[in-house]
């Protein structure tokens, strides 16, 4: 089936408006026959807060059936889209699809309809969750037009999971097209403990069921049904304790970013089986990435007021794009920058939380720290290089007593930011540029007003701006824990980050020093050209494309960053010739480990866009080695890019 209809960011090869009256009607093509479909009932955005079906004792009956739907996901008054979606018999159709969820124990009957009038139908994850080590396959339920069928299954294992469908025959990761909405949640409580959790359920659409990511032209990514800037906004007061279900139902992965706040990761799973971890051992991240078919569970303490925002990573998955699906122009987001970058500048995987202050005492001051301030002067502007469709931006750090340095040329990444825990800063952003930009100091705890989201970030009517060409912004905080974090811009995100928007920001312990000749940033970026960027990467150390250089017996240490354009995730290997060279990983996302993870074989470690690690070395000989990034995935880890590594007595 293919249904093309008029969604504002999703375009197919023909469009017709669906229109908002009762009688409005489009066209559908299944293959080359057209069908009419008349008075389609519009879907329910659904917010996963109220389960589905009839529970009596420790049976839940459920009646799901699958039927044509129109979709609106940037809101009621836009355009939408005819598309087969779930939904309890005589019920409003959802995307996602109802919510299964029960205690653990819980045995399930569901009365499976499929109401489409053309379509074989297939259903997946309707079946026995356990915790065994080799828990058992979950069978796909196939219907013809018309059929109902009855599946029973019984749910032990507490955890997040999901159910999903296809009329197309594709697989899980080709779902992006008619059937990407075809999901629903299933999540199995432990006895007695109450729902105080939200569940948020990814999916995406494509114009294009494509293999390679350069072949779609239009892109929507959405949360629980709705694209931002419609998609739900969370209230919150300081010092709850917030905890999250997260499905990655998309054909895409997802590296899922928190501003101003870590969060711990409390489970992970796949859809079969989910693994939940102690707080002894729970992760601590400020991004993590999700692989298609992934779930995780999160808890997180707001400890500030303000807004802020939990989003993907990938800027083709949150930035709001133009008619053709391409980045805006420069123009366009000069001309209306401001107040309006939250609403049109920024779509799809986002969601806003706003944060209330519980009283003057309950909120931790967010620049907390005594002292002089240390003062820095952080220049924006354009480097050598580059065109007007594709410049080449850079940062640059500025003494106001010497004269500004000269412009670099090619595609860099900024200088690091070198600051101390526990030391207030300030740090002033100068644009030179011609359009407007902003900075996220991505991990950084502090105020939200300073946090780098122009028109959004802040209280009340007390916004941040995006920084003016000519004018600066001067940014203040105390950093409370050490580590490598990013600094980055958030303002017309496709165009100024492929620009060489980004840097890293190094907090170290009172007394430390940053040493040029141990210490090393590694900055894995995008080239300009689309079709590049499907088969390779830049990887630059030190500042340049130069070979990383380092001293033999002595103890030397990689901070990598991962802010590329449209890489999921990546992996990352240390390698001499054709063996193994040894290394240790020490941090994550700027969380000292509490036993470095060696490896006497290359460090295959995974690396999502935004998230950073700190690996340490001391080369025992005087051989050379390489950094190799490649592929990370279950199938193909094809080389992207490599960095050659120096080693000298």
């Amino acid at each position: 089936m293919r249904i093309l209809l008029a969604l504002p960011l999703v375009a197919t090869t023909s469009f017709v408006d669906l229109g908002s009256g009762a009688g409005s009607r489009s066209i559908a093509r299944h293959e080359h026959v057209e069908h009419v479909v008349p008075n389609v009932e519009r879907v329910v955005p659904n917010d996963n807060r109220t389960p589905a079906g009839s529970l009596r004792g420790d049976r839940l009956r459920l009646r799901l059936e699958a039927r044509l739907a129109s979709w609106h996901p940037d809101g009621d008054a836009a355009p939408g889209a005819v598309v087969p979606v779930f939904a309890e018999a005589e019920g409003a159709p959802r995307i996602p699809g109802p919510l299964i969820r029960v205690a653990a124990g819980t045995e399930v009957e569901v009365a499976l309809s499929n109401r489409l009038a053309s379509d074989t139908l297939q259903v997946h994850g309707l079946g026995e969750r356990t915790a065994l080590a080799s828990p058992p396959r979950l069978e796909a339920v196939t219907l013809r037009p018309g059929e109902t069928r009855t599946v029973r299954f019984r749910l032990y294992a507490p955890g997040t999971y999901y159910y999903w469908g296809t009329t197309t025959g594709r697989p899980f990761g080709f779902r992006i097209g008619v059937d990407g909405q075809l999901v629903g949640a299933i999540v199995v409580d432990p006895p007695g403990r109450p729902a105080d959790d939200r569940i948020l359920v990814i999916s995406m659409w494509a114009d294009t069921v494509a293999r390679a990511f350069t072949d779609r032209k239009r892109l929507l990514a959405v949360l629980n049904g709705r694209s931002w800037p419609n998609a739900e906004r969370m209230r919150y007061t300081v010092g709850d304790s917030v905890r999250w279900r997260v499905i990655n139902a998309s054909a895409d992965a997802h590296p899922m970013h928190l501003h101003g706040f870590y969060f711990r990761i409390d489970g992970r799973g796949d859809g079969v089986t989910d693994t939940l971890y102690g707080p002894s051992v729970a992760p601590r991240v400020f991004t993590e990435s999700m692989l298609i078919g992934g779930t995780f569970d999160m808890t997180w303490v707001p400890e500030r007021p303000g807004n802020w925002l939990f989003h993907c990573h990938i800027a083709e998955h949150f930035a709001r794009r133009g008619s053709l699906g391409m980045p805006r122009p420069a123009a366009a987001y000069a001309a209306n920058h401001a107040a309006h970058h939250p609403v049109d500048h920024m779509g799809g995987l986002v969601t806003g939380v706003t944060v209330l202050p519980r009283s003057s005492a309950g909120a931790r001051p967010a620049d907390h720290g005594v002292g002089e301030r240390h003062r820095l002067r952080l220049l924006v502007r354009r480097n050598a290089g580059g065109s007007d469709a594709t410049p080449f931006f850079g940062f640059a750090l500025h003494d106001p007593a010497t004269p500004v340095p000269a412009a670099d040329s090619g595609l860099r990444f900024g200088p690091p930011l070198v600051i101390t825990r526990g030391e207030p800063v300030t740090i002033t952003v100068v644009n030179t540029l011609s359009e407007p930009t902003a900075v996220h100091w991505h991990g950084i705890e502090l105020e939200s007003y300073f946090d780098g989201v122009p028109g959004f970030s802040g209280e009340g009517r007390r916004l941040a701006p995006a920084i003016a060409p000519g004018d600066s912004f001067e940014v203040r905080f105390t950093p409370p824990r050490a580590g490598t974090f990013i600094y980055h811009t958030h303002a017309d995100e496709e165009r100024q980050l492929l620009a060489g928007l980004a840097g890293a920001l190094i907090v170290l312990e009172p007394g430390e020093r940053f040493d040029a000749g141990t210490d090393h940033v590694v900055m894995i970026a995008s080239p300009t050209s689309l079709r590049e960027q499907a088969r390779a990467v830049l990887v630059l150390g030190d500042g340049g494309t130069a070979p990383l250089v380092l001293r033999s017996g002595t103890r030397h240490r990689l901070r990598v960053i991962n802010m590329t354009m449209r890489r999921p995730l990546l992996r990352v290997d240390l390698a001499r010739d054709t063996l193994p060279a040894s290394w240790s990983l020490i941090a994550k996302d700027a969380v000292t480990l509490s036993r470095p993870l060696e490896a006497p074989e290359p460090m295959r470690r995974s690396l999502g866009v935004g998230e950073t690690l700190d690996f340490e070395v001391a080369p025992a000989i005087l051989s050379d080695m390489r950094l190799d990034v490649r592929i990370s995935g279950r199938g193909s880890h094809a080389l992207l890019g490599s960095m050659p590594i120096r080693v000298v007595p």
